[in-house]
C-alpha cells in the first residue's frame, strides 16, 4: 500500500478521528482496534493495514499536538523575567488545558507510553535544535546539552501530567492573564498560573 495514496490518507485521517473521538470518551485502555474501526466505518482489518497496533495510532493520532508543545517549548524567550512567564509557554498550556481529557487519557498509567516518549523525544529534539544554533541558556556550559535538553523535556512533560491529573491546567480567564489571587501560581489561574509556576522553576 502506498501511504501517499490520497485514499490511504482519508482512511488514516478516519482512523485518527474516530481513536481522538473514543479517548474523549473513555480511558485509552479501554479502547481497542475494532472499536476503532466501528466509528471509523472501517473493517477491522483495513485499521491494521495502516498501523501496526493501538500505540501507533494513538502516537500518530496524536503528532500534531506534540509537534505544537514542541514548538511552543523551542519559541520561548529565556530572557523572560521570571515572574512573567513567555507567551509561547503559556500557550503551551493553554493548549494543553484545552485537549486536558485527551492528555490525561494519553499520560495516565494505562495511557500510551509511545506517545509520552515521542513527547519527551520532540521536546528534547525542539530544544536541542535551538540550542545548537546558540540559543541555550547561560551557565550551563558544564552541562552536556543532551542532558540538558533531556532534564527540560522530562520537566515538562512531567508538569504536563500532574497538571492534567489535577486540574490545574484548566483554562483560566478569557483574556489569558492571571486570576485574581493566582498571581504565584496556584490552580486559581489556569494555563497561566502553570506557565508561570514552571517558568519560575526553570528559570532558577
Amino acid at each position: 500500500m502506498n501511504p501517499e495514496d490520497p485514499r490511504a490518507r482519508r482512511t488514516r485521517d478516519r482512523l485518527r478521528a474516530a481513536l481522538l473521538s473514543l479517548a474523549a470518551e473513555r480511558e485509552l485502555a479501554d479502547v481497542t482496534m475494532s472499536a476503532v474501526a466501528r466509528r471509523a466505518e472501517v473493517n477491522r482489518a483495513t485499521v491494521y493495514q495502516h498501523y501496526a497496533d493501538l500505540d501507533a495510532l494513538v502516537a500518530d493520532a496524536m503528532d500534531d499536538a506534540v509537534a505544537h508543545v514542541a514548538r511552543c517549548a523551542a519559541l520561548c524567550p529565556l530572557d523572560a523575567p521570571r515572574d512573567r512567564p513567555p507567551e509561547p509557554l503559556v500557550d503551551l498550556f493553554a493548549h494543553v488545558s484545552e485537549n486536558a481529557v485527551l492528555y490525561r487519557r494519553m499520560l495516565s498509567d494505562q495511557g500510551s507510553s509511545r506517545f509520552a516518549n515521542r513527547l519527551r523525544e520532540r521536546l528534547a529534539g525542539a530544544l536541542a535544535a535551538r540550542f545548537a544554533a546558540g540559543a541555550g541558556p547561560a551557565g550551563f556550559d558544564d552541562v552536556p546539552v543532551r542532558t540538558h535538553t533531556a532534564y527540560l523535556a522530562g520537566a515538562l512533560v512531567g508538569v504536563i501530567a500532574d497538571g492534567v491529573r489535577a486540574g490545574t491546567g484548566g483554562p483560566g480567564p478569557a483574556d489569558g492573564r492571571p486570576a485574581a489571587g493566582s498571581e504565584d501560581g496556584g490552580p486559581g489561574g489556569g494555563a497561566h498560573a502553570l506557565a508561570l509556576a514552571t517558568w519560575r522553576l526553570l528559570r532558577r
